[in-house]
């Protein structure tokens, strides 16, 4: 057992830095945009560009120059964003809306949460929150701290410098994902497979929705397979509960969106959130001597770095206004999460990380009833992680000057392609 998931650890982490260093767009398919439409994907390290922070502060709402498709408009203010994320009435993530734009067809719909609206987006959930209340997640919490043991033993036999990326960033929220899922050990490998092909949302449109097309197709038997025998995990215990109520499809694109979700948004707190600890000798000492820093750690951190940049675009159902700015029916709608988390509305010298900072109302995790599902099982791994890390190798550095450290230009989940680094 321990050798095959090593051998899926291992082939899963070459196809996703592969993919990584492919540095998030294919800018020949985006050669007609302005540079200031991708402004808001644009970061200096671990800090999104000063411009998205004047154009927040100035004109929280305001259009971007897209020469082709429909107006978009960009919200990077707090609560302009709640008001977006929260308004499902005026707002629609249906996928149709893509339909004829960003190289997007009927046929490629993902199905899941994130391009659903009510009600049907209400029934998919409901098949969902049950999976993730924190008693239910509770079964997870020995099989997490057991994986994230398990990659701190490997990376203690590696030889140094060690990619804390490769090593531990990238296996820990493969492995949860197929654990709460209940994919079997012998259909990982082609699991991670269809994990790191599903994240090029903006590279490539055509190949994009193509990955989203295959990983449906795998997952749909899983689904299947799982209807002759339901296992322990989230897939099986639907199956069990509801039987066919819930079609295949919607199953299949439910396991999409958990795997969407959780997977490389997980992945790049782990790595970016060792980062800050690297780069902060007094939050790293804090979380190794304390058990009760960790949580107001990992909350600053999903406020300081919102990995996911921005929202699940939205569309208005009608002529509506934002923050007093008039939008018409029709407009999409791009909400920055990095900038509404650091807007001065939740507090102050909120552009410097502060891993004491009281938690904020901030909107990582979205806002509304599209707000992500596993935020706990997030929170649960990243909780169980750092403070792991630390302890086990509490002389742990960076092992390259920070400046030589590369970062995913205009990528939606912003990450690190690696973090080498010295263990003792």
């Amino acid at each position: 057992m321990g050798k095959l998931r090593s051998r899926v650890v291992s082939w899963f982490t070459r196809r996703y830095l592969a993919r990584a260093r492919k540095k998030g767009l294919d800018l020949s398919s985006m050669s007609l945009l302005p540079d200031e439409v991708l402004m808001p994907l644009r970061r200096e390290g671990l800090d999104p560009v000063p411009e998205l922070g004047r154009r927040r502060d100035d004109e929280p709402v305001s259009k971007l120059p897209v020469p082709f498709g429909p107006t978009v408009w960009l919200v990077s203010g707090h609560a302009e964003a709640k008001a977006v994320l929260g308004d499902a009435k005026s707002f629609s993530n249906d996928f149709t809306n893509l339909v004829g734009t960003a190289g997007a067809d009927a046929d490629d719909n993902p199905g899941g949460l994130g391009f659903a609206d009510p009600p049907v987006h209400t029934r998919l959930r409901r098949l969902l929150t049950p999976e993730f209340t924190m008693r239910r997640l509770a079964r997870l919490k020995p099989g997490i701290d057991s994986i994230v043991a398990d990659r701190l033993d490997a990376m203690a036999r590696r030889a140094e410098p060690v990619d804390l990326v490769e090593e531990f960033a990238l296996p820990i929220p493969s492995l949860v994902i197929c654990e709460l899922l209940g994919v079997p050990y012998a259909d990982r490998e082609e699991f991670q497979k269809h994990a790191v092909a599903r994240f090029d949302l903006f590279g490539g449109a055509g190949q994009s929705f193509g990955a989203i097309s295959e990983s449906l197709a795998y997952l749909t038997t899983v689904v299947r397979a799982q209807r002759e025998d339901p296992g322990d995990g989230l897939i099986g215990m639907i199956i069990r509960d509801k039987g066919d109520e819930v079609s295949d499809a919607e199953l299949a694109g439910l396991a999409d969106g958990v795997l969407t979700g959780g997977f490389e948004t997980t992945a790049s707190m782990l790595s970016l959130g060792a980062l800050v600890l690297l780069r902060d000798a007094d939050a790293f000492k804090r979380v190794h001597d304390h058990d009760d820093a960790v949580g107001d750690y990992v909350e600053e951190l999903l406020r300081y770095l919102s990995v996911v940049q921005v929202a699940f675009p939205r569309f208005a159902r009608s002529d509506v206004e934002v923050g007093g700015v008039p939008i018409a029916a029709g407009d999409m709608v791009v909400v920055s999460l990095s900038g509404a988390n650091r807007d001065r509305a939740l507090g102050t010298g909120l552009d410097v990380f502060d891993g004491q900072r009281a938690p904020t109302s901030h909107v990582a995790f979205g806002y509304g009833v599209h707000r992500c599902v596993g935020a706990e099982l997030a929170r649960m791994e990243l909780r169980a992680a750092y403070p792991a890390l630390v302890r086990r190798f509490p002389s742990m550095r960076l092992a390259v000057p920070a400046e030589e450290l590369a970062f995913r230009p205009s990528s939606i989940v912003y990450g690190v392609d690696r973090l080498p680094v010295t263990l003792s």
